[in-house]
């Protein structure tokens, strides 16, 4: 029998750990995943606080998921996978409109100016596909007219990803936006129609014991079909042998160590990638690494001693007077069987480098209260707990010059045999928890049992990850 061929994963997200799985079950590799983190799910992973399981944001496992890999999920969480209603929220012009959109309660509840806009802009014969030289800005402003745009989307833009929407490349529209002209739109709003409503619409999935409880599910199987999985465990250089990937070195509590993989499968920032492989890459290579930029996220959970906070699930808030953009309430997610208490989480979007990534918790929190409070959403209970975690690199920001940042980084991974760059943080994308599966199902068609990648076949499945659109 001969031996099993090394196989190294970096980074134990949803990627990593299906790519694990996949391997892991066919026998002939020896893989090993590296985390440096303490648990595994990287973003998609859920904590507790208090008893009660949380994410880090808001997270759902949508109906758009490939059939094989829902099949998967199912079948290792069985009746722990829960099918519920979206119930959510939008503040719009000082009122709150349901999401996802419903007929009768836009028609209640939408600011009459807002609806007059919509009307004029349709009528402008909008909808245009996207074209070269479009920015985020012109991109969905020939979409969807001024009004949903200026109103929604770009003060929400301009939250999320700190610049302004003409700053941004119209890819950043493409991928992010599912709604991109008033045509899907209005397909979106009859999606909750009886007769319209498409297989899925209006719903999602998840687990009852927190979003993370899919990552975690891959993690179990993988360790069963033999994955070794070292947590808490730093990368600290690829090493490259005549252009070849050959070992990846670590660091621990338990020391040093050098791991030797014929191949070694990448889900970590593709900017940490390039700084982590000796020998050192070349300037321009390392320039463009640089010129990447990724969006940061504060998520500030507050503790509170109450039931439930609200019935909805998701609050969004486009208002550039409110500085959080999302609020959302796990136990809404889970129907957790936790009377008398509850958690909020507020997502607050940053760079590194402003000052409100280094305030206090205490600070942090008030400034979500204010922001409810604001909104007329006031606390009647005291906020008994405040929790922070930081996300460094929350969203890819698609600068107008990105792509040939990322073409120059991208080119190179791809010239160094035995290194392979997958997931939504290894490609740079904007993608759900669905698609980076995806990545990680296709990549194990793509290898042989002698862990040789067929090249021409992965290119066809990453000219298909271009197409992906975040579901909202």
């Amino acid at each position: 029998m001969r031996a099993r061929i090394p196989i190294v994963i970096l980074g134990a997200g949803p990627a990593g750990l299906g790519a694990a799985l996949q391997l892991a079950r066919r026998g002939c590799f020896d893989v090993t995943v590296v985390e440096r983190a303490s648990e595994v799910g990287g973003n998609a992973g859920s904590f507790e606080i208090e008893g009660l399981r949380v994410d880090y944001g808001s997270h759902r496992l949508h109906p758009a998921c490939p059939p094989p890999i829902m099949a998967d999920i199912q079948a290792m969480l069985g009746k722990e996978l829960l099918e519920r209603p979206r119930h959510g929220r939008i503040r719009l012009r000082g009122r709150w409109v349901h999401f996802p959109l419903k007929p009768a309660d836009l028609a209640v509840n939408l600011p009459p100016g807002f609806l007059l806009g919509v009307l004029r802009d349709a009528m402008m014969r909008l909808g245009r596909p996207f074209r070269q030289g479009d920015n985020f800005q012109t991109a969905l402003e020939l979409g969807l007219g001024r009004t949903i745009c200026r109103d929604f989307y770009f003060p929400y833009a301009r939250k999320i990803w700190g610049v302004l929407p003409s700053a941004l490349d119209a890819e950043q529209a493409r991928r992010r936006v599912s709604a991109g002209s008033l045509g899907k739109m209005v397909r979106k709003v009859l999606n909750a129609v009886p007769g319209f409503r498409s297989n899925g619409g209006g719903r999602f999935f998840y687990p009852r014991d927190g979003y993370g409880a899919i990552s975690e599910a891959y993690c179990r199987e993988a360790l069963r079909a033999g994955t070794a999985l070292k947590l808490r465990t730093s990368v600290t250089g690829v090493e490259l042998e005549n252009g070849r990937a050959v070992a990846v070195r670590t660091h621990s509590e338990e020391g040093d160590a050098r791991l030797p993989a014929r191949q070694i499968l990448s889900t970590i920032p593709v900017t940490a990638l390039a700084r982590a492989v000796c020998p050192s890459p070349p300037a321009a290579v390392l320039s463009a690494a640089s010129a990447l930029k990724f969006r940061a996220m504060i998520l500030v959970y507050l503790v509170l001693d109450v039931d439930r906070f609200t019935e909805y699930d998701a609050h969004y808030f486009p208002d550039a007077q409110v500085r959080i953009t999302r609020l959302s309430e796990p136990k809404n997610y889970s129907l957790a069987p936790m009377p008398g208490k509850t958690v909020l989480c507020a997502e607050l979007p940053c760079s590194t480098d402003d000052s409100v990534w280094s305030s206090s918790d205490g600070a942090l929190g008030q400034l979500v209260v204010d922001a409810l409070a604001a909104v007329d959403l006031r606390l009647t209970v005291p906020v008994r707990q405040v929790i922070i975690r930081r996300l460094p690199q929350a969203y890819p920001i698609y600068s107008r010059d990105y792509r040939q940042h990322f073409d120059r980084l991208d080119q190179w991974v791809n010239d160094i045999n035995g290194l392979v760059a997958f997931g939504r943080q290894g490609l740079f994308a904007h993608d759900n928890t669905h698609h980076t599966l995806a990545m990680a199902y296709a990549l194990n068609e793509c290898l042989d049992d002698d862990a040789g990648l067929n090249r021409q076949k992965w290119q066809g499945f990453r000219q298909s990850f271009q197409q992906h659109v975040v579901e909202d």
